[in-house]
């Protein structure tokens, strides 16, 4: 069992039962699932087996390639032509992931001053962007042919962005104080 999830059944479950003022335990928010996701331009599609490859890395998980829906003449889209990767990933591989996030990644970010207080969605769920990947430190700096972003949205069990931000600060998640952006 992975270190955060140990802590969020030790420590994290029953502090936060206390204080948010719930009755069962059941009522604690609780993560869901992560999913990280990566698009490319049209004129990048030829990197995508590498970016393919990358995501692999970093989550332990082959993504699922995302197809578009619609054609759309002004970007050289037509429907059905592969534009990027998605994972979901739950349980101990969400665990996993988001351990070697908070812990090793973000910190590797240059002048880095916490994450944004601005990517809740109001249903609870925070998204981040990573710009470069080569902060996880799975990824070979040197081996990097193209530098790309990943997009990362963590999905809660709770419908409060504060019941959110509350769970998120206490599994170590650096989210800036409002007014302070971050990245």
């Amino acid at each position: 069992m992975s270190k955060l999830r140990e802590k969020y059944k030790t420590e994290i479950r029953g502090a936060l039962k206390e204080a948010l003022g719930l009755k069962n335990i059941l009522q604690v928010p609780a993560l869901t699932k992560t999913i990280v996701s990566v698009g490319v331009k049209a004129m990048e599609r030829e990197s995508l087996d590498d970016i393919i490859a990358n995501i692999t890395l970093i989550t332990g998980q082959v993504p699922l390639k995302t197809k578009a829906r619609k054609s759309i003449a002004n970007f050289k889209l037509r429907s059905g032509m592969t534009i990027g990767a998605k994972v979901t990933l739950r349980g101990q591989r969400m665990y996993d992931f988001l351990d070697r996030l908070i812990n090793a990644s973000l910190p590797r970010i240059r002048d880095f001053r916490g994450l944004s207080p601005t990517g809740f969605d109001g249903s609870g769920n925070y998204s981040l962007g990573i710009e470069d990947q080569t902060i996880f430190p799975e990824i070979d700096p040197d081996e990097v042919k193209k530098v790309h972003g990943l997009n990362i949205t963590i999905v809660t069990s709770t419908g409060s962005d504060d019941d959110a931000r509350e769970l998120l600060k206490r599994f170590g998640m650096p989210i800036a104080e409002t007014g302070s952006e971050g990245e």
